[in-house]
């Protein structure tokens, strides 16, 4: 090629991946092996000890799971990435790294129910507490800022309402405070929203969701901006402090600009041990490869379905950032102007019962918890991925009672409207 740097398109294909060296495949290859030999001991203590970059163990590193983390790093314009087994995995591996006992790290009360869940009670068993605060007030985090936080968490479009993030706003409160920002990129994959050109330091993601695309395979990924000084103040001890276990090394000062992923690796996936299968990686890399073309018809046709209900009469209200007339409209041109996610809310004027009658009316959308997939997929999750919640908290994470969550695949519009029509009408 020339001098040129590929476009996201050519990324999505080719990032990360070389033809096999051995047998000239051009698919990368599943390495379903559980480790790797050593040249000699020489090469083994090289390894073991940081001094070399190479496969030892397929818990800790993978050359399938490389060319997905090489390639995903890429889209998103970080300088390294970690895949592991989950999207939560990931959550847990990045915030090992980042607090001790007794911190704290701040975080968007519109998340994905399930983060709400793993934040509030799974962290307390590790001494991490959360403070909420709220992402349509942006003084409400620096409000929350205290000597003990050590990050910031948010989604950069949110679970379950679609809503838009103020990724730059937050971000200069992060840097004011002295900490990083840590982006969930879930619901808009790169192809949307690059939350690195935005002040984000770390991304996470389910590549569960758009990246793989299928709804088939498991997997999540931690993808390091390389724009954080892990070693100012103090803070990260993990990543400025000598690792008794590495000969004394410091992994800021060694690894630089990656210093986050080499610890997500070497401290968190070692130790934790969420490792991704193999298998999943290639399942993944292969969803990957069409993500452009599927993120925009998801797009199109989410348009069209939320200006479908916004004009039905048993709709009381359309969450869509994508509609003209919604509130975060002008943040969806800012952040995502190729279209507002495929994920998005309406309420019904039924209420609850009105919700979990719809869902089970539907007949092309499929009815799980899920999002992302190549299917259309309906879910209340008042009575589901929230069910945990109080009323209050449902409302304020933007799944109240009468809410229905929907996921637009890359079916025909016309019939996914079709569909939505006969069950509104039943």
């Amino acid at each position: 090629m020339s001098d040129r740097l590929p476009g996201f398109s050519t990324l999505a294909v080719h990032a990360g991946a070389q033809p096999d060296p051995t047998t000239g495949a051009r698919a990368t290859p599943i390495y379903q092996t559980t480790s790797f030999v050593f040249n000699d001991a020489d090469h083994a203590a090289s390894l073991f000890g940081l001094q070399a970059f190479g496969n030892i163990y397929t818990r800790i590193g993978n050359p399938t799971n490389a060319v997905l983390e090489e390639r995903v790093a890429a889209l998103e314009g970080g300088t390294a990435a970690l895949a592991v087994a989950s999207g939560h995995a990931a959550q847990v591996v990045v915030l090992q790294q980042l607090l001790q006992p007794g911190d704290e790290f701040i975080a968007a009360r519109k998340l994905y129910g399930g983060s709400i869940n793993q934040f509030t009670h799974a962290f307390k068993s590790f001494g991490w507490n959360v403070v909420w605060a709220d992402p349509d007030d942006i003084a409400s985090f620096e409000r929350a800022v205290t000597p003990r936080t050590k990050a910031i968490f948010i989604e950069s479009i949110a679970n379950p309402a679609g809503s838009i993030t103020d990724i730059e706003a937050i971000s200069t409160v992060a840097r004011k405070a002295g900490v990083p920002l840590i982006v969930d990129n879930t619901l808009a994959s790169p192809y949307l929203i690059r939350p690195i050109d935005h002040g984000a330091d770390i991304v996470v993601h389910s590549l569960t969701k758009f990246l793989g695309g299928h709804g088939n395979s498991l997997g999540g990924i931690i993808v390091d901006a390389g724009t954080f000084d892990w070693s100012t103040g103090g803070k990260y001890p993990m990543l400025s402090e000598p690792r008794p276990e590495y000969h004394g090394i410091r992994l800021q000062e060694t690894f630089g600009n990656f210093a986050f992923a080499i610890a997500c690796r070497v401290l968190g996936l070692r130790d934790l041990g969420p490792a991704l299968s193999p298998f999943n990686a290639f399942m993944i890399l292969t969803g990957i490869e069409t993500l452009p073309l599927r993120m925009q018809k998801h797009c199109d046709n989410a348009k069209a379905v939320a200006e479908f209900l916004a004009g039905h009469p048993a709709v009381a209200s359309v969450s869509y950032a994508g509609l003209p007339n919604d509130k975060y409209n002008q943040l969806a041109r800012k952040y995502a102007p190729k279209g507002a996610g495929a994920v998005f809310t309406f309420s019904l004027k039924g209420g609850y019962d009105a919700g979990v009658s719809l869902v089970s009316k539907l007949q092309l959308f499929s009815h799980l918890a899920n999002v992302g997939d190549t299917r259309s997929l309906v879910i209340h999750p008042a009575s589901t991925t929230h069910s945990q919640l109080d009323d209050a908290a449902k409302t304020k994470s933007g799944a109240g009672p009468d809410v229905v969550r929907l996921s637009i695949g890359i079916e025909d519009k016309e019939d996914l409207i079709a569909d939505l029509e006969q069950a509104l009408g039943a």
